[in-house]
């Protein structure tokens, strides 16, 4: 019994040839296979995990990138490359859930947003060392609806690297 699964698995995936000679219908099993365990993993994990939010989240997204993307085309071992991922939602879960209770965690692993703006006035030291223009600060206030830097009463590039800001 046990072996006629491991035989259909292996007709289905492929899970026995090399990369190139994965046919169409192999490649699509396994890309279909990835896709669904994908949506399965990533809703056990926090929703905000791909939504972007942080450099943390993105390092998140590219390493899961990589290693379906791997698992797709056979140039790792598929099975074992399902349960690194999980164990990367695993792992992306476990230090959210410690920097959600720790301010120098999330600190360490997410970042600090930076003070653009105070009072109207522009901080030029904290534009330059984000490597913003005054050009990017004044877009993104347009985009809040706010024309100048004197009606802001605090601006801040988050650590989304989206530019949050209270008008006065």
């Amino acid at each position: 019994m046990l072996a006629s699964i491991d035989a259909g698995l292996d007709g289905l995936f492929g899970l026995s040839v090399k990369a190139e000679e994965l046919g169409f219908g192999q490649m699509a099993a396994r890309a279909v296979f990835i896709y669904v365990a994908l949506i399965v993993i990533v809703r056990c994990g926090k929703k905000r995990a791909l939504g972007g939010a942080t450099v943390f989240d993105v390092i998140l997204v590219i390493t899961i990138g990589s290693i379906a993307g791997r698992a797709v085309t056979g140039g790792t071992a598929f099975f074992p490359s399902v349960l690194a991922v999980i164990a990367l939602i695993f792992m992306h879960w476990l230090f959210s859930a410690i920097a959600r209770d720790s301010a120098a965690f999330s600190g360490w692993i997410k970042g600090h947003s930076t003070l653009l703006v105070k009072d109207g006035q522009i901080d030029e030291p904290h534009l330059r060392r984000d490597h913003m223009s005054r050009d990017d600060l004044d877009e993104a206030l347009r985009e809040k609806g706010i024309g100048d830097p004197s009606e802001v009463k605090e601006a801040r590039l988050e650590r989304s690297g989206k530019v949050s800001a209270v008008s006065k």
